[in-house]
């Protein structure tokens, strides 16, 4: 057994017992291996240990990766922040985006997305701790960005939840507040928006994934516990 390999059996087994431990069913979590800056080669070791979606940050450094693994069952998921001019490179690339600030960026997603006859299922990144140097919508403007987006014609996006991250470092009593919160804020847009696909919620990352399990989390964006520690040299 790989390392990478030894990585991901472990944490899925802590995974499926914190579930548990709160009552909820493992299979509903999704675990994405956050694979930003790591190679192809850690990558393909994580697929060859059953390993299925990957988290990237930068389409620069993901494209290259995406065209390599064309062939293979591997679902990319983009969560980094996303300008505009980028937009390009995640329509028809990405399955997911986690990281939707703004109806002008739908909009452009939705046109680019149209043109590669794709679809694209989003998040909305919420700034829980309204954090100046997080992106994110504030949690009083989620519910209008939410708004403007259903008064729009946008057919190839899909609105299927919100997505945080957490304060760093902080006490785990501060990260499971922060992690309510956002479940509580999908929980109010679901209802108030009739959204029944709205029932995503991606947060929790190598320090805090317990955590985030314990107070809801459907994606769990984890790269350091499985891949190990980044050079970025």
């Amino acid at each position: 057994m790989t390392p990478i390999a030894f990585n991901l059996a472990r944490l899925r087994d802590e995974i499926a017992s914190a579930a548990r431990s709160v009552h909820r069913d493992p299979a509903d979590i999704q675990l994405i291996a956050v694979s930003k800056t790591y190679p192809i080669t850690s990558i393909e070791a994580a697929l060859d240990a059953g390993q299925h979606a990957f988290g990237e940050n930068m389409a620069q450094e993901a494209l290259p990766k995406i065209t390599h693994f064309k062939s293979r069952d591997v679902e990319w998921h983009f969560i980094g922040h996303l300008q505009s001019n980028k937009a390009k490179s995640v329509a028809g690339n990405f399955s997911w985006l986690h990281s939707l600030d703004s109806l002008a960026l739908a909009q452009r997603l939705d046109r680019l997305a149209q043109a590669q006859q794709a679809t694209l299922n989003v998040l909305v990144e919420v700034n829980v701790t309204q954090d100046p140097r997080k992106h994110g919508v504030a949690v009083q403007a989620v519910a209008p960005l939410i708004e403007q987006l259903l008064a729009h014609d946008l057919p190839q996006i899909k609105l299927r939840g919100l997505m945080t991250i957490g304060p760093y470092p902080a006490a785990e009593a501060d990260i499971r507040r922060t992690y309510a919160a956002l479940r509580d804020l999908r929980d109010s847009c679901q209802r108030r928006f009739a959204l029944s696909a709205f029932d995503q919620l991606s947060m929790g990352m190598s320090g805090y994934y317990i955590e985030a399990v314990k107070e809801g989390a459907t994606m769990l964006r984890i790269g350091t516990a499985i891949f190990g520690e980044r050079d970025y040299k």
